[in-house]
């Protein structure tokens, strides 16, 4: 897998300040996506355990309250597995820190049978993240007053509550 950027300080994609890593490679397309130049799988670098280690280090201040993981789609079923080290990582390393992951699949693309869904890995992926934003950025439906997200179809998901009481419960922002 490789990255196409990480954004040491980012307050656009989640709650508090944040470390995002958009990630290469997106199968969607979304007219008027914002960021086009990700959707080629070979851009940018190489995601190495030293890009890992680099994004650690960002997140240990007192002051980062998390990663956010974008792209290109970070939940394509080869992005999940590279992904699942890391947040695995920062599970046991920085528990205090929550988890971001915006994709274009719905949340019930990654059930069993799902296309999202790899039987080996999306149940430790998704049990990493604590809140989702899900489905396709649609041009027709772009709202610049929705919070986190960029059209009205798009779900922000918390993914500890929707774990908790058995159904997609969104996050009360």
């Amino acid at each position: 897998m490789n990255y196409a950027n990480i954004k040491p300080f980012s307050t656009e994609n989640g709650t508090g300040v944040r470390v995002s890593l958009f990630v290469s490679g997106c199968p969607f397309h979304c007219e008027g996506c914002f960021n086009e130049e990700a959707w080629n799988y070979d851009c940018g670098k190489p995601f190495t355990e030293a890009v890992m280690d680099e994004i650690m280090d960002l997140l240990r201040p007192g002051y980062i309250a998390g990663l956010t993981l974008l792209g290109g789609e970070p939940a394509v079923k080869p992005h999940q597995k590279a992904l699942l080290p890391l947040l695995q990582r920062i599970r046991k390393e920085l528990p205090e820190k929550t988890i971001w992951v915006y994709t274009g699949y719905v949340y019930e693309d990654f059930l069993p049978g799902g296309d999202a869904c790899d039987p080996a890995v999306t149940a430790d992926f998704l049990q990493c993240c604590d809140v989702m934003v899900d489905g396709r950025f649609e041009l027709s439906k772009h709202d610049v007053s929705l919070v986190f997200r960029g059209s009205s179809n798009q779900r922000v998901i918390d993914l500890n509550k929707t774990r908790e009481l058995g159904r997609v419960t969104q996050l009360e922002i």
